[in-house]
C-alpha cells in the first residue's frame, strides 16, 4: 500500500524527537504577545502624548505597559512603526 503525502509527512513528524518545553510554552504565548503588541500599537496611532513617550524611550514604555522589551519584541515595533 502507497503512503499518501499527508502520511508520509506524518510519519516523519511522528519520528522527531519532542520539542524543549521552553520552545512549547513560547508557542503558547505567542497568541496573547500579538494581541498586547496589536492594541500597543492601535495606542500609539490613536493616542498623541503616548506617541511621544514611545518615540522618547520605547523601552520604558513597554516596562510601563507590563511587556518585557526583549530584542524580538523592541525590533517587531520598531519595524512596524517605521512602516
Amino acid at each position: 500500500m502507497t503512503m499518501t503525502p499527508e502520511e508520509r509527512i506524518a510519519e516523519l513528524l511522528r519520528a522527531l524527537p519532542e520539542p524543549p518545553m521552553g520552545w512549547v510554552e513560547a508557542a503558547k504565548q505567542l497568541p496573547a504577545a500579538r494581541r498586547e503588541l496589536e492594541t500597543i500599537l492601535e495606542r500609539i496611532e490613536r493616542d498623541e502624548h503616548f506617541r511621544e513617550l514611545v518615540a522618547a524611550d520605547l523601552e520604558a514604555m513597554l516596562r510601563a505597559e507590563g511587556v518585557e522589551p526583549s530584542p524580538v519584541v523592541v525590533a517587531h515595533l520598531r519595524r512596524r512603526l517605521e512602516s
